[in-house]
């Protein structure tokens, strides 16, 4: 029998449910849920840097060596992003969900997947902008902790600043924009009273579990990269994890309707995929 491409695609497709098992077992990273398109994406990117011929043998040169896992894990992690990435998100948080929060003693928000932190410091300029950031504390979490030490830093490259800006004035900022950093080495380091109550550490949408209550969380453009099943799991977890009338907050591809959990939510804002709990 000829080798069709029906055949490779079958095979291929075998070997990367072999690697993300490989890669379970040994080092206990889950990407086994993982939409098949990126998943598949990612790797065969990979197998090309490394200059392999297939999956199988980039799933030998992971399990061998460590620093190859790195480098997939790194690929498996979700980097883009933005200060005020969609500004109309931020903008409606400004003008719905802050005038609500505000009244509270105390306000707690789990930013998710964070990645290099972009958006955790617009928000912290958003809530500083309305009076709250002294009472709020932002728990920000990633998988990739290589990310969590860029966020941490608060610094990012100068050239991005004038995008960064235009985001700013889009979302409702009506300060000038470079009042929040200095120019240290063609970067823009935002000053230290942003980052004062914000947490940043490791956490595993996967295989963690929830670790405080909150009145918002953040999680966008995370869930696009996930099958319905891990997508379900998630919003459990964000289901227990937020206050009753806590809200949520998705990306634009994004939706809870056809999650199991869409009864115990009102929608907020639909274009921006934003959610109120009410059960």
């Amino acid at each position: 029998m000829g080798i069709t491409i029906t055949n490779i695609d079958q095979l291929q497709k075998i070997e990367i449910e072999l690697l993300l098992e490989a890669i379970y077992r040994h080092y206990g990273y889950d990407f086994r849920n993982y939409a098949a398109p990126f998943i598949q994406r990612r790797a065969l990117n990979r197998m090309t840097a490394e200059k392999l011929r297939t999956i199988s043998g980039l799933q030998e040169k992971v399990l061998h060596d460590p620093l190859v896992m790195d480098r997939l894990f790194y690929d498996f992690s979700i980097n883009v992003t933005e200060m005020f990435r969609d500004p109309s998100f931020f903008k409606v948080l400004r003008e719905k969900v802050i005038p609500i929060v505000r009244e509270y003693p105390a306000i707690r928000i789990w930013h998710v997947g964070c990645g290099s932190g972009e958006e955790v410091y617009s928000m912290a300029i958003l809530l500083h902008e309305e009076g709250v950031l002294e009472k709020t504390k932002i728990y920000a979490t990633d998988i990739n902790q290589v990310n969590l030490e860029k966020a941490k830093q608060g610094s990012f490259p100068l050239e991005k600043m004038k995008l960064y800006t235009t985001n700013y004035i889009q979302s409702g900022g009506e300060k000038a924009f470079s009042e929040y950093y200095s120019v240290k080495n063609e970067q823009a380091a935002f000053h230290s009273f942003l980052k004062k109550n914000i947490d940043f550490f490791q956490h595993n949408l996967v295989t963690d579990q929830s670790f405080n209550e909150f009145h918002i969380i953040i999680c966008r453009n995370v869930m696009i990269y996930f099958n319905k099943e891990l997508q379900n799991h998630v919003h459990r977890l964000f289901y227990e994890s937020l206050f009753y009338s806590g809200f949520l907050g998705l990306g634009k591809r994004e939706e809870i309707r056809f999650t199991d959990y869409a009864k115990y939510y009102e929608v907020l804002h639909s274009a921006e995929r934003l959610y109120r709990k009410n059960k």
